[in-house]
């Protein structure tokens, strides 16, 4: 059995591989819920912790699980964790938990719980399951807060308002004002502007891709042409 390298399954979860941005998985709170840094931040980390426990059960029990009701006891268990950390926002983050209302619960249905689950956890141990479960949540996590920087600046003209919702009241101040009495970019913040702010990540990483797979093929034909004139 071909065992992946924990590098490989870092660097899928963050840009190879990457949920949102190249997967294009769980859009719908990615776009309902990225109008701030801070809600992105609430969504992306319950996220990240469904991912990271859910792959972690599912590969300790996946020897016990026959396959005929595998799909059935996978959705299971991640609705079991989801419930856990709904209730655990609920009573410590309670004004952030209603303010994401129903995308902490409708985590159960994102795509990429399941198929993490699925394609990954139920094949691998214990250590690779957990770590591509927290790859994928973190690479997840990073595009959220990616999107909703970029439309909470152009939406608001600032960064990290009302960051007391999920760090307390010692988070009062850090909001970062980037332009003064900004009146606002109204399309930054509607759902059109998701669309648009994730069109404009996702574009930007494939320029990225291009010029690394160009300067990959720049670097191995350097020495070919170096042996051809030898």
């Amino acid at each position: 059995m071909n065992v992946t390298p924990y590098s490989k399954i870092a660097h899928d979860g963050l840009w190879a591989n990457n949920p949102a941005l190249v997967q294009i998985l769980g859009l719908c709170p990615l776009l309902a819920i990225s109008n701030s840094v801070v809600n992105a931040m609430g969504l992306g980390f319950a996220t990240l912790l469904t991912l990271t426990l859910s792959n972690t059960i599912v590969s300790l029990i996946r020897n016990l699980v026959t396959p005929e009701i595998r799909l059935p006891v996978f959705v299971l268990v991640i609705a079991c964790v989801v419930t856990a950390i709904e209730l655990a926002m609920n009573a410590y983050l309670h004004e952030l938990h209603n303010i994401l209302g129903i995308f902490i619960p409708l985590i159960v249905t994102n795509c990429i719980i399941i198929a993490r689950a699925e394609a990954f956890a139920s094949k691998n141990t214990v250590g690779r399951a957990c770590a591509d479960g927290f790859m994928m949540g973190l690479g997840s996590t990073l595009a959220l807060v990616l999107l909703g920087a970029l439309r909470e600046s152009l939406g608001h003209g600032t960064l990290l308002a009302n960051a007391h919702l999920m760090f307390g009241e010692a988070a009062k101040n850090w909001t970062i004002t980037l332009v003064e009495h900004y009146h606002g970019f109204l399309l930054a913040i509607l759902p059109p502007g998701a669309f648009i702010g994730l069109g404009l990540l996702i574009a930007a990483k494939n320029v990225i891709d291009a010029r690394i797979e160009r300067r990959s093929a720049q670097t191995v034909a350097l020495p070919h042409e170096a042996g051809a004139a030898a």
